[in-house]
């Protein structure tokens, strides 16, 4: 018999309001880097899905799906994408597909078709509809480089993106090395988006790509930042631990994208990794290495157990006590904190007086690149866990989670 701490869970966060009194920073004056990441920030809390369904659609955007099909017709003829004919067919997700590429380009039926007619014709020369097929290799990049992984809060699939394995000179000219090394690259890179692909009108109709800047090579990095205006505009993107130069980069650019276009991005500065994407992705969707409770084998024991969400403010001690817990019975937790760089502890407090409270793990501090705790404990005698957060030599707030299964001793199932 199992208890399933819950995302609404009402277990007691008490806060030590007996912490010391904190002065306010000295006002200051902003940089230009620290101005560029402000304006780069983010500026919504989710990616809202938009309706694909034709009764929704505005009648100028009818007319521009219309106009769409004629012009493809009439330039190209009956084609297929993702092995949806596009045209001659009552299929409504070719509408979905035409009306990405109307909303990519603001409803502008002309810019719409060269976008579609390029696309089109990439796609054909790449062999895009065939690469899911194909055995590629790269099982040491599978889950490191370029993985599908969970979902956000609105249904989304999420690619994490990370490139700073090829820092490593020896890795980088074994991926690299040559042209065919790096067209094969491609592949398997349009194969992993391919896999996340899906279309339906009052479904969920695009992906979430959330690439880590972490020690990329500044080449790769520049390449990346000259191609992000050639990417398909409807994808979400999060760039998380960006350097202050890649902000620099987007500044320059960012007059050229549509309003629509920079909506899709969020810019987020190095260390502010966990911040960023509990926004949009539930704690226990992240990977651990991210600020989240996801380990790759977690899927093994089935979908992810909810997480309860938490601040700790600034000179803030936060406790979390779970209680119930019976004599024999073995509690295991999951614990994070964004960024960390604060002291954590564990006890068990008994219920009975005149016994012991057990330092289930010491004090410590826990440094900022620390992965989520996992942790577990046989109760000798009934009473109470204590988690606790001590965030008082701090001023920054910092966004957590936690997790716990509680299983009851099959002696006191019987």
């Amino acid at each position: 018999m199992e208890m399933e701490a819950a995302a609404t869970s009402p277990l007691s966060l008490q806060e030590n309001h007996q912490t010391p009194q904190i002065s306010s920073p000295k006002p200051f004056k902003k940089s230009f880097v620290a101005s560029l990441m402000e304006a780069a920030a983010l500026r919504t809390p989710s990616f809202k899905e938009d309706t694909y369904f034709i009764s929704h659609l505005k009648k100028s955007e009818r007319r521009a799906l219309q106009e769409l099909k004629d012009k493809l017709m009439s330039a190209h003829g009956p084609d297929s994408m993702w092995g949806i004919p596009l045209l001659g067919n009552a299929d409504e997700r070719a509408d979905v597909i035409l009306l990405k590429f109307l909303r990519a380009r603001d409803f502008k039926v002309q810019d719409s078709l060269t976008m579609l007619l390029k696309c089109l014709g990439w796609r054909k020369e790449f062999g895009a509809d065939v690469v899911l097929e194909e055995e590629l290799g790269f099982k040491e990049l599978e889950g490191v480089v370029a993985y599908m992984h969970g979902y956000d809060r609105e249904g989304h699939p999420v690619c994490y993106n990370a490139y700073g394995v090829f820092k490593d000179k020896e890795m980088y000219e074994r991926i690299f090395g040559n042209d065919e090394k790096l067209k094969k690259f491609l592949r398997w890179r349009v194969q992993v988006l391919e896999r996340g692909i899906k279309f339906k009108p009052g479904g969920v109709n695009s992906i979430i790509q959330v690439t880590d800047l972490k020690d990329m090579p500044k080449r790769e990095l520049r390449e990346a930042s000259n191609h992000i205006l050639s990417l398909f505009q409807e994808t979400r993107k999060i760039f998380v631990n960006v350097p202050w130069y890649f902000s620099l980069l987007y500044s320059v650019f960012s007059p050229f994208l549509t309003q629509r276009t920079k909506s899709k991005f969020v810019i987020s500065k190095e260390g502010n990794a966990a911040e960023t994407l509990y926004k949009f992705i539930r704690p226990e969707d992240i990977p651990v290495q991210y600020g989240g409770l996801s380990r790759p084998n977690d899927k093994l024991n089935g979908p992810p157990k909810p997480a309860s969400e938490f601040t700790v403010k600034g000179g803030e001690k936060v406790n979390i006590q779970i209680e119930g817990i019976e004599a024999g019975a073995t509690i295991t937790w999951d614990i994070v904190v964004g960024g960390w760089e604060l002291e954590y502890s564990a006890e068990f407090v008994p219920n009975a007086e005149g016994s012991y409270t057990v330092a289930v793990e010491k004090q410590r501090h826990v440094a900022a690149d620390e992965e989520a705790i996992h942790n577990s404990y046989i109760a000798g005698e009934a009473g109470k866990l204590v988690l606790s957060v001590d965030n008082t030599a701090s001023r920054k707030r910092k966004v957590a989670a936690y997790r716990y299964i509680v299983r009851k001793s099959a002696a006191s199932i019987i």
